[in-house]
């Protein structure tokens, strides 16, 4: 595993892909996102993380408290525009007091050219606070490892429930060319 500083080198996915593998994420769940491409590319690879492909994002939270209850940490990774899809859901993780952390690479900011994308896009860390997810935001990719660390530490050994917010600055703009 590379050290923490080096992480940076190798892309801010490989930085959150160490985080996980430090604080014993099993599991990750995931819708297929653009943004989350290379870091799913590496949980795939790695013999000691189980990727569990969803169909819908509100299904994650579902994986990630079946995660916990049978004994393993897990992560869910997902799109801004799934976390709305996530809400009802995530009374779950507020009523148990679940262990619970959810990557998400945002639309609807920097570059957006979709309209449709700005209204979740814009309302996605209130969301998650509304159901009592604490939110840290990652806008370079020098932010990335520490905030990936401190939300791992706070899900993980605070109890703390959190969402990792990685700006559409960060991962680039979405084009769709013709």
């Amino acid at each position: 595993m590379a050290e923490a500083g080096r992480t940076e080198s190798l892309g801010w996915p490989a930085a959150i892909h160490a985080a996980l593998k430090k604080h014993d994420v099993r599991q990750v769940a995931y819708v297929p996102d653009g943004g989350h491409t290379e870091l799913l590319q590496r949980v795939h690879a790695d013999p000691a993380m189980t990727p569990v492909l969803l169909t819908s994002e509100q299904e994650g939270v579902g994986v990630v408290t079946g995660a916990w209850l049978g004994g393993q940490r897990s992560a869910l990774v997902m799109q801004s525009s799934g976390v709305g899809n996530c809400v009802n859901m995530l009374s779950l993780v507020r009523l148990c007091q679940l262990p619970f952390l959810a990557l998400v690479t945002m639309r609807g900011e920097w570059g957006e050219f979709n309209p449709w994308q700005v209204p979740m896009g814009s309302t996605t860390a209130q969301a998650f606070q509304l159901m009592g997810i604490q939110v840290q935001r990652a806008e370079t990719p020098d932010e990335v490892a520490p905030v990936m660390q401190a939300a791992c530490s706070m899900a993980f050994e605070g109890g703390t429930p959190m969402a990792v917010l990685l700006a559409q600055r960060l991962i680039g703009a979405k084009e769709f060319l013709k």
